[in-house]
Order: C-alpha cells, then structure tokens, then sequence
C-alpha cells in the first residue's frame, strides 16, 4: 500500500490529528494487537461476539456524537437485538464474571471501540476504504515494524514459507485491503452506523461455516444467538420494516 499512499498522499486537513490518529490506530496494528491480546484470556468465540458484534452500538454512539446521525429506534431495537444475541454465544461459550476472561472481554471491548474510532473518521473525512486502509497500513508498517523487529523472540524469518504466504494472503491482503475497500464502500454508501451493522453478522456466519467446514452443529441458544443477531442487522442497517397498510 506504500505505492499507492505516497500516490494520494494522507490528507491530513481532512481528518485533522485526532482522526489521523483513530485511521492509523483503529484500523491498524494497534487495534489488532489489542483483540488478539485478549485471546490470551478469553476463548474465540468471546472475541466474535464481543468484538465484532459490539462494533455497530459503538459506531451508533460515536456517529451520533461526531456526526450527528440519528439515533432512531429501529437502530435502537436492532443494536438491542445484536447485543442480545451477542451475550448469548458468551454465556453458551462459558462465559463467566469476575473470571481472568474478563481481561479479555475487555481488551474486546476495547478494540471495538478503536474500531469504531477508524469507522467515524474515515466517514467524517469522507475518505473512501482503500485510502483509508493504506494510511492504516502504512501506519503500522511504520510504527510496528521495526518495534518487532528488534524484539527478543521474533522469528519471521526463522519461519516456515508456507505459514508467512498464507499470512501475507489473509493479513496482507484479504483482510486490510480487500475487506477494508469493501467496508469502506458500504459505510460511505449507507452511513457509519448502517454500514457498520453488517459487522456484527460475523459470529453467525462462523457459526454457520462451522457445520460444513468443521462438523460443528450450533447449539439450540447459538441458533437463537443466530437469528437475533441477523434480525437485528437488518433492522440496524436500515432494513425495510413491513407496515400495514392504512388505507380506507
């Protein structure tokens, strides 16, 4: 993405320091350093919920800070119903309060808000995702980088080539720069906190994939989860709610 960043270059009259500061935070390294992190504490299934399906109530809130977007109760009742289904797949995944999973939930948390973060300034600087994904890349190629270099333990180049392909392939490509330019597009079509909604569907797709790929079968409260989750995704993004009709 370097190429391409040095070509458009970083506007930074639009997004000012602090929306610099959430684009290469929020959408970089820092904030995929801080979910993984919590790994280390709480189980994956934990993250999907926590962190993904958390990120549409956060954007909601600071879009309707930042940007003024209304807060309707359509919204209200989807990021309800996200939230709902989200906390189901934590207790079915054992879950618990007061437990070392709490670091973890919380360092979820957290990265969903840098998340959200990344989400409100790119759509305030009315940047689009590919641009927005090179300052992030570029930003952590630039801050992390040479930090790990010359960390003890560090063994990229110690590592087998097949592993670094398919990391290059998923971490390099697919997923900051591919699923980046395609998030970006949904949030500068239908808005933060629209586009935003459709992360949180997330949880129930792996969940679903789980049955074909690894023979895993949702339980009766993951296909409750499921269809709260999904439910409330239509309605949060501004899905269409059938009315009766009034005529006489």
């Amino acid at each position: 993405m370097l190429p391409y960043l040095l070509k458009v270059g970083v506007p930074v009259g639009r997004l000012g320091g602090p929306g610099l500061a959430a684009i290469v935070l929020g959408g970089g390294a820092p904030m995929v350093l801080v979910a993984y992190g919590g790994l280390q504490f709480a189980p994956a299934a934990h993250a999907a919920s926590l962190f993904t399906a958390l990120i549409p109530l956060l954007v909601a809130i600071l879009a309707a800070v930042v940007l003024g977007e209304a807060f309707t109760l359509s919204r209200q009742i989807g990021l309800a119903l996200i939230v709902t289904g989200a906390l189901l797949i934590v207790g079915g995944a054992g879950g618990t309060i007061g437990s070392r999973q709490n670091i973890g939930h919380a360092m979820f948390i957290g990265a969903a808000m840098l998340w959200a973060c990344y989400t409100v300034a790119m759509r305030k600087a009315r940047m689009d995702g590919l641009h927005a994904a090179a300052i992030a890349a570029v930003g952590s190629l630039v801050v992390y980088v040479p930090v790990y270099a010359v960390m003890p333990g560090a063994n990229l180049l110690n590592a087998p080539w097949r592993d670094v392909a398919l990391q290059v392939l998923v971490q390099g490509f697919l997923t900051p720069i591919v699923s980046y330019w395609l998030y970006g597009r949904a949030v500068s079509i239908l808005g933060a906190s629209n586009g935003s909604a459709f992360a949180a569907l997330s949880p129930a797709v792996t969940a679903l994939v789980s049955v074909p790929l690894l023979g895993e079968w949702p339980a009766t409260g993951d296909w409750i989860a499921i269809f709260l989750i999904s439910g409330g995704v239509y309605v949060a993004s501004g899905g269409l709610v059938p009315v009766r009709p009034t005529g006489h």
